[in-house]
């Protein structure tokens, strides 16, 4: 944090996280990954929350070469019992939380009328209630120690409605964390706790890579740069609100779209 009086600070101390100790979801494959690894590289220990054990394993051998610590812990981040002994597991290793990343999510193409309960529910469980349960167990402790940084991983599905693929429960869902990320920020500032998103466009993860194979063309037409990002893209947007370099900033939902919502 810039204290009162002082004008500038050098650049590799504003965007550094050196022993910051992080918690990223959904870190074993595409920006959940890029995110634990760039928070590393800028001197981070990374929490590494997944479903899947194993692939998030190779991800923490990677963070323990550059000599960070790295927790693997197995969760379905949408189960608060679950949750909750994340938070105490994370804590008994590394000690205190300073960053959380909210990454987890899925989505799937449906229309609207063929939706069943059983899917709206497991959509708004996967990518908002996911969201809740972390905030809120993460920030239970952030405010004992009157100190954190969250940043919740949205979509442009949160602000517009996205096409060709019709996916109402998703749009809900991304929309609730562009609520909850600016409520919990007015909430929680009194706390010296900074609560951000990102709302990334389309990037090259996994399930991204599938779509493109039926969407790409029509996607391009919609987006100013016309391609779609490489999932090291969102490595930027993350280590700035991350760190010091955006200390002044809560409550915002930056996008991270190639333009995509300038339309």
């Amino acid at each position: 944090m810039i204290k009162k009086g002082e004008c500038r600070v050098d650049a590799k101390s504003l965007f550094s996280v050196e022993e910051k100790n992080a918690i990223v979801t959904g870190a074993a494959q595409g920006l959940g990954k890029e995110i634990a690894l760039v928070l590393a590289e800028a001197g981070a220990n990374v929490a590494l929350v997944d479903i899947n054990e194993q692939e998030a394993r190779e991800v923490a051998k990677v963070l323990e070469n550059m000599g960070r610590k790295a927790l693997v812990v197995k969760v379905d981040v949408s189960q608060a019992k679950e949750v909750e002994k994340m938070v105490k597991e994370v804590k008994d290793s590394l000690g205190r939380i300073d960053i959380l990343i909210n990454n987890a999510a899925a989505f799937r193409s449906v229309p609207a009328e063929q939706i069943s309960l059983e899917e709206w529910y497991k959509t708004i469980d996967d990518n908002l209630t996911s969201v809740f349960l972390c905030c809120q167990a993460v920030g239970k402790e952030m405010i004992k120690q009157m100190k954190g940084v969250i940043i919740n991983l949205s979509s442009i599905a949160g602000t517009i409605i996205v096409r060709p693929q019709v996916q109402s429960h998703y749009h809900i869902a991304k929309s609730g964390i562009d609520a909850l990320t600016r409520a919990l920020a007015v909430e929680w500032a009194k706390y010296n706790i900074r609560v951000n998103a990102i709302a990334p466009g389309y990037m090259k993860t996994p399930p991204v890579e599938k779509m493109m194979k039926v969407y790409e063309n029509k996607w391009l037409d919609l987006i100013p740069q016309r391609r779609i990002a490489e999932a090291s893209e969102i490595r930027g947007p993350v280590l700035f609100l991350a760190s010091d370099a955006s200390s002044y900033i809560t409550g915002t939902v930056l996008m991270v779209d190639g333009g995509y919502t300038i339309w």
